[in-house]
């Protein structure tokens, strides 16, 4: 047993001897290769660098459109660059924002409707560099306010586009952004209070979370179901979303600049911890 066991130690040892001594002849130009390797991820950054980016974001302040349980947002400004009687210093700006987390542009995480389920802070930073679908229904939307995007039309896209790949981002472009900061008209109610907005459809939703196994889904209304549906406090929609453990970006901007296919989204948000939503800073990266 001994003699079997030296056997095999000298023939690790041989093996090693031969490879520093590739290692050693090779030393000239191992070095660069690695390094060649090492900057591969900068040489990435410098070709998404040159594309061009559309912003997804509204910028958030006190009076913008939101749901309208939710209280308005507050701000006071603590420290000033100059002596201020209504500050608590001087030499610096800093302000004091007070708001919910589903605030102007923001990341609704599972928890936001379902107990137990993944909070802000346990959403993977994997999951927030992805491929943006963008299904165009503008011109439906502004034919019929009350248009709820079909499991058809998510089809007709991918007629003309290619199946939608795992792990995408769908957003849905209905241009009701353009109505922003407006809260009358973002909600279009009509004279019974209804609102009129459009929204998902429940067959097209299923299809896409559990056929084509996407990561995450938006749009730019206040909410996922239409109006007609929140009206009555219908949340259907949303429920079923957050409750598959997916997240979903609610009034997102400027999908007018971005291509149906082909472009990157990159969803950021801070890390509350147990959070359950967040205003959220949203962009695209054009092909």
């Amino acid at each position: 047993m001994q003699k079997k066991l030296h056997t095999v130690f000298i023939c690790a040892f041989a093996l090693l001897l031969c490879r520093v001594s590739l290692a050693d002849a090779n030393s000239n130009k191992a070095p660069a290769s690695a390094a060649a390797d090492g900057l591969e991820l900068w040489r990435i950054q410098e070709t998404l660098a040159a594309k061009n980016f559309v912003d997804l974001t509204h910028a958030f302040a006190p009076g913008i459109p939101h749901w309208p349980g939710f209280p308005d947002e507050t701000r006071k400004t603590i420290y000033w660059y100059d002596k201020r009687p209504d500050t608590m210093g001087t030499g610096f700006f800093s302000e004091l924002f007070t708001h919910v987390g589903q605030w102007g542009t923001h990341v609704d995480p599972p928890a936001h409707f379902v107990k137990g389920l993944r909070t802000v802070d346990q959403i993977d930073p994997k999951e927030m560099i992805l491929r943006l679908v963008v299904i165009d229904v503008h011109d439906e939307a502004a034919k019929n306010p009350d248009y709820t995007l079909s499991l058809e039309r998510v089809k007709k896209w991918e007629k003309d586009h290619g199946q939608i790949p795992a792990g995408a981002f769908v957003a849905m472009r209905s241009d009701w952004s353009k109505r922003w900061p407006d809260a009358a008209r973002m909600e279009n109610k009509d004279a019974k209070g209804v609102a009129h907005y459009p929204g998902w459809s429940l067959p097209a939703l299923k299809f896409l979370y559990e056929d084509r196994k996407i990561t995450a889904s938006g749009h730019e209304t206040t909410d996922t179901d239409p109006g007609i549906a929140t009206t009555k406090d219908d949340y259907s929609l949303e429920t079923y979303i957050l409750s598959t453990n997916h997240y979903q970006v609610e009034l997102l901007a400027n999908l007018d600049q971005v291509p149906e296919a082909g472009a990157i989204v990159v969803v950021t948000f801070p890390k509350p911890k147990g959070g359950s939503g967040f205003p959220a800073r949203v962009f695209a990266i054009l092909p």
